[in-house]
């Protein structure tokens, strides 16, 4: 029993020192701004509709929570320039039809203007930034 002592004494005070060495993780230093990140224009555009679109998903499967949780952007079909000052960017979603149907997926297509803020007299022109659902599609499900 003596030796078991000594044994757990001796590996007590040998591991106990690393303890009293260790050093505190560095604080993570954030950027101003991320000079080596890569951004694609349609991670800006995500990063501006998503909201819009997240809303009215949650309006369309109201009452399941799988799709309003779990839909993923696809793809930017097509953007058009509106004579307006405008954008309507079309842009392909994906749904899940339910937890009982793992694995099938509702395609949806939605349709978003984006108009920047504008004030100007000689492009006539007098509005705030605004974005807008204009058109949502069942493409399947």
């Amino acid at each position: 029993m003596r030796k078991v002592i000594v044994l757990f004494t001796i590996l007590f005070i040998l591991t106990s020192g690393d303890f009293v060495n260790a050093k505190p993780s560095e604080p993570k230093v954030i950027k101003p701004y991320a000079e080596d990140w890569y951004v694609t224009p349609e991670d800006i555009i995500k990063d501006i509709v998503f909201p819009s679109i997240d809303k009215k998903v949650t309006q369309e499967y109201s009452g399941n929570d799988e799709a309003i949780f779990g839909w993923q952007f696809q793809r930017i079909v097509g953007i058009v320039y509106n004579n307006n000052h405008s954008y309507d960017i079309s842009i392909n979603i994906q749904v899940p039809e339910g937890s009982s149907t793992l694995g099938n997926y509702a395609h949806d297509l939605v349709k978003v203007r984006v108009s920047p803020s504008c004030d100007s007299p000689k492009i006539g022109c007098s509005h705030g930034f605004k974005v807008e659902i204009v058109e949502y599609s069942h493409l399947s499900g």
